[in-house]
């Protein structure tokens, strides 16, 4: 996937930027809206990099939560706003790409939104019930196969990353199993936890705190390779699925229009993140990996991941609801 040559290439950048307004820029707070509510994973890389651009801009940065419609209610008010880089969006694959892949929406990312930074990615991690006995993912399998359709798996939400990503799995191995939507990756995972359904394809952050505990286990990675904060966890691929990958990742964006020299700024200042070993040991405390890319690295992961979501939506017969 287009991340994994992008994470060697962002910390290197170097960005030059337009004099002018680059030099003035910013010249009063600027405002942050995370499309999810506090204390979840693009909330907590919203407010991390708020804080990086704030102490290197020399301005206040406010982050503003406007939750609702699977986040796109965060990005039409973004989208609307001047394009000036004041007002920015804590992006996340799933409203740049995922649920353009699903449905018309209001706006077109790929259009309306001038990338920034992707600062931190989430490779999904499927979790299983320990109650099913399943210990890796050819016993995942052969249990989905022997019981057709009785396997209930968790989402945060209906076409979420979560969602999306166990049915990518599913539809890579000829399978189906039964959606259970939550309202959030949390509610999502509890449910594993109860016995309530059977799996969930979530985040690292979601599942990370509960590994090694009674109630899960933990079969399988979506990512290139290992992580370093699931020791012994190996990737989907390794187990039998070569090239399979499913990640999701934040950063900041702006609105289009908003000034090249202002977005290569705000990018530059991004970029050096990664060299910040605070920083870095942050992102990897909410279970990501640290990327801090370039702007015009932002824009060729939103073009590189968009097919992979529109072929599985076509094939297996996705829609909203």
């Amino acid at each position: 996937m287009f991340l994994r040559r992008l994470l060697p290439l962002a910390c290197a950048a170097a960005l030059a930027t337009s004099p002018a307004l680059a030099q003035t820029f910013p010249d009063r707070p600027l405002r942050v809206v995370v499309p999810f509510a506090p204390g979840g994973v693009t909330d907590a890389i919203g407010r991390l990099a708020s804080e990086w651009l704030s102490a290197r801009l020399g301005q206040p940065v406010v982050v503003e939560n406007r939750t609702g419609a699977n986040g796109m209610i965060a990005v039409e008010y973004v989208v609307r706003s001047r394009p000036d880089g004041y007002t920015l969006l804590t992006a996340s694959a799933s409203q740049m790409v995922m649920l353009p892949a699903l449905a018309q929406l209001s706006v077109d990312p790929a259009r309306d939104i001038a990338p920034v930074s992707i600062v931190g990615s989430n490779p999904q991690v499927l979790a299983v019930s320990a109650r099913l006995g399943i210990n890796n993912l050819e016993e995942f399998i052969a249990y989905v196969r022997a019981n057709p359709g009785a396997l209930n798996f968790s989402s945060g939400g209906n076409g979420s990353s979560n969602h999306l990503a166990m049915e990518l799995l599913l539809n890579r191995v000829g399978l189906r199993a039964t959606h259970v939507p939550y309202r959030g990756g949390a509610p999502a995972m509890q449910a594993v936890l109860a016995g309530d359904v059977g799996a969930y394809f979530g985040n690292p952050s979601d599942i990370i705190p509960h590994l090694g505990g009674p109630a899960i286990k933990v079969i399988g990675i979506a990512g290139p390779e290992r992580m370093a904060q699931l020791p012994g966890v190996p990737t989907i691929a390794e187990q039998g699925l070569p090239g399979f990958q499913a990640q999701t990742w934040n950063g900041i964006a702006a609105p289009a229009g908003t000034p090249p020299e202002v977005v290569e700024r705000m990018g530059a200042v991004l970029v050096s993140a990664c060299q910040d070993a605070a920083f870095k040991a942050a992102v990897e405390r909410l279970g990501a990996i640290p990327v801090c890319s370039s702007p015009a690295q932002m824009r060729a992961a939103m073009e590189a991941d968009g097919p992979q979501w529109r072929e599985l939506v076509r094939a297996a017969g996705l829609k909203l609801e």
